[in-house]
């Protein structure tokens, strides 16, 4: 399989220049804002390399993930420094579990993770919530949320099972989520735009990182 490391894309990466390797390469440390042009273009560059990544690992998600694992872990750092802290620390936070075997009842990195056990995961390091184990009790959870007002952090879940709110996952932004799968997949990235998940979706939630519900968990 062709890795991205070949790809357009990344010629484009490099153009950008040196201010783009010291975000990515100096992950943690204090850097100048940039204008907002330059900042828009990263972004619009970061929604590519995303729509590609999730592309190449529909056919082959482990060998794409470690053919390309080191331009993942160089771009989404990037993507995860952006989030910040609340609710979008979510989404950074799931960017680090990209690859992750699927494991049915799994709920950390070395045994794996079903869809539930990766929110859960997801939750506690980055807002420090205990939530409920199963998908159908985390659609109980927060505040429900029109699929057009979809911000990154938030909770999407699908009917794949013949049950409502039976698979769950984690937006991300540009219209993607992260996700464990199945058996015999990785976390990867998936669209909401492909007619499958579009089937099968079946709304998103909020947390409040404030509601006291939540932290009592």
């Amino acid at each position: 399989m062709a890795s991205l490391l070949s790809s357009p894309l990344i010629a484009r990466f490099l153009s950008l220049g040196a201010g783009i390797s010291a975000a990515l390469l100096l992950v943690g440390c204090a850097t100048q804002p940039q204008s907002p042009q330059y900042n828009a273009e990263l972004d619009d560059l970061l929604k590519e390399l995303r729509s590609e990544y999730a592309y190449r690992t529909q056919s082959d998600p482990l060998g794409s993930y470690l053919a390309n694992r080191g331009l993942t872990d160089r771009t989404f750092s990037y993507a995860r420094e952006q989030l910040g802290t609340g609710p979008h620390a979510m989404a950074g936070e799931a960017l680090n579990l990209l690859g992750i075997k699927y494991t049915f009842g799994g709920e950390d990195p070395n045994s794996g993770f079903d869809c539930s056990g990766l929110i859960g995961y997801v939750a506690e390091k980055s807002l420090g919530l205990k939530l409920p184990r199963s998908s159908a009790e985390l659609a109980r959870i927060g505040r429900s949320v029109p699929r057009d007002e979809l911000r990154q952090g938030d909770l999407v879940f699908f009917n794949t099972r013949g049950a409502r709110y039976s698979h769950v996952g984690i937006y991300i932004g540009d219209n993607k989520f992260v996700h464990a799968p199945r058996t015999g997949a990785v976390v990867r990235i998936e669209d909401l735009s492909v007619s499958y998940w579009q089937q099968r979706y079946n709304g998103a939630r909020r947390l409040d990182v404030n509601d006291a519900q939540l932290a009592s968990r």
